[in-house]
């Protein structure tokens, strides 16, 4: 579950990057208050009614609208910006982060819990059997 929801948050954050880097244009064409033509990325196409600038602003008829959204350019903050304690918030901030994550293996050994049985006579001794 853990994993599902680092992945999902990670391709969140990287479609979000992505928009807010992306600039884009929206042209509108309008012909006597009507939309006529929309177009992303590029300009929108005439009615078809093929005037020069003049006749066009004398007859009023057609009207070309254009919405414009600039992206970021610098997503990088310098660091020399930031003051001291800000600084050192970050630093704290990503050691602690990073420490969550951090696998410790440790060493179980059960025999510290569990002392061996004491022994009163040497058992190899009583049955007279030896490893030669």
């Amino acid at each position: 579950m853990k994993g599902l929801f680092q992945k999902i948050s990670a391709i969140l954050m990287a479609f979000i990057l992505m928009l807010s880097t992306m600039s884009f244009t929206v042209s509108m064409h309008y012909c006597m208050d009507e939309l006529v033509d929309t177009s992303f990325f590029s300009k929108a196409e005439g009615c078809g009614m093929e005037m020069d600038a003049d006749a066009i602003e004398m007859n009023g008829c057609c009207d070309n609208h254009e919405i414009k959204l600039e992206g970021q350019d610098e997503l990088k903050l310098p660091v020399s910006d930031l003051g001291f304690e800000q600084q050192l918030f970050v630093v704290s901030f990503f050691y602690s982060y990073n420490e969550l994550f951090q696998v410790v293996e440790e060493d179980v050994t059960h025999y510290f819990e569990n002392p061996p049985p004491l022994l009163v006579r040497k058992i190899y001794k009583l049955d007279e059997s030896y490893l030669i």
